[in-house]
């Protein structure tokens, strides 16, 4: 075989390594977006059928909560539409990291040369291979790193929720306004609902009403709790109602959802422990023959059939962690 259609195998399956570990990043968002769409508009489907029986008040209140619900299922689906697949700031800023477009980029470009560095002269790759190696990894390593930090982010968000709503109640109960307990959760609330509870009372207190300022929050902590919550204020605030009562089952809904998806982690588990086994040990062994008998893996760095076989194994493990990764990971 010729060395052209060597090098043209090595890029071949570099680049469907490529394609897997990207349809690995973004497919799951897509489909998590697409039910939580299908759920609101179910939601909102059901509160318009609602039978009008009612009279007087009850008629003109029932009216402005389907006006309410309508109007923000149009802002959720303005929202999923961005929100599905969000830019580089939003990201940036959800991950909580504080880095900018500026610094991402520079974090490419030092992990894109490190890997070319590595492989060409590390792994003995040829210097194009080396070249879409690091390619790759500068597009990956630091995409995957925000992902992992936003996700992690978003998650200390929805676990302390439901402390915060607490909060509220207790103050609403006690006679202090709804705004002072914002206020007061912005002040001595754990990250991240403080930061993000702190970026509202702020927009209030610019002049934009509370509501507004609870939708804004919905809108840049992308997680259906916020959303709850911003709903359960706007309604209240357009139509009246028992605000205390209303956050109270909001609060226990949000619990509820944490028991749930405690739940699935711990069924799951076993699951994601296999898999995590299974993914490892082919590099595993790989480094542990480097360190037994170098001259026998070797050949898998410093020939061009052992790179197509290294690439060729790259596509089929990426295949597998795709398999695996459908198979263990539930959406709540």
């Amino acid at each position: 075989m010729s060395p052209t259609v060597h090098s043209f195998l090595v890029f071949l399956l570099s680049a469907l390594s490529v394609a897997c570990l990207l349809y690995a990043v973004f497919v799951p968002r897509f489909r998590h977006e697409a039910r939580m769409k299908t759920r609101l508009r179910l939601a909102a489907g059901a509160t318009a059928d609602l039978p009008r029986q009612a009279s007087g008040a009850g008629k003109s209140r029932k009216r402005s909560i389907e006006e309410t619900l309508k109007q923000m299922e149009e802002k959720q689906k303005e929202n999923a539409r961005t929100s599905s697949s969000p830019s580089l700031t939003e990201r940036l800023r959800q991950s909580g990291l504080g880095w900018s477009r500026t610094t991402y980029a520079g974090i490419g470009l030092a992990v894109g040369l490190t890997s070319h560095a590595l492989f060409e002269f590390g792994f003995g790759f040829r210097p194009g291979a080396a070249a879409i190696m690091g390619i790759a990894m500068a597009l990956l390593l630091p995409h995957l790193y925000v992902g992992y930090e936003r996700s992690r982010r978003l998650l200390a968000f929805r676990n302390e929720l439901p402390n915060a709503v607490d909060v509220i109640v207790r103050g609403v109960r006690s006679g202090l306004p709804l705004g002072d307990c914002l206020r007061l959760i912005a002040a001595e609330g754990q990250e991240p609902v403080r930061s993000e509870f702190k970026t509202a009372v702020d927009d209030q207190t610019l002049g934009v009403p509370l509501p507004d300022a609870m939708l804004r929050l919905a809108d840049r902590v992308p997680v259906p709790e916020a959303g709850f919550l911003a709903t359960v204020i706007a309604i209240q605030s357009r139509s009246g109602g028992n605000l205390t009562e209303a956050l109270a089952n909001l609060s226990s809904v949000l619990r509820e959802r944490k028991k749930m998806r405690a739940k699935i982690k711990a069924l799951s588990s076993e699951a994601k422990a296999s898999a995590g086994i299974i993914g490892s040990l082919p590099p595993a062994v790989a480094g542990l023959l480097y360190l037994t008998s170098p001259q026998y893996i070797s050949l898998l760095f410093t020939t061009t059939t052992g790179h197509v076989v290294l690439a060729a194994s790259a596509v089929w493990m990426s295949i597998g962690i795709l398999v695996m990764r459908a198979m263990i990971n539930f959406d709540f």
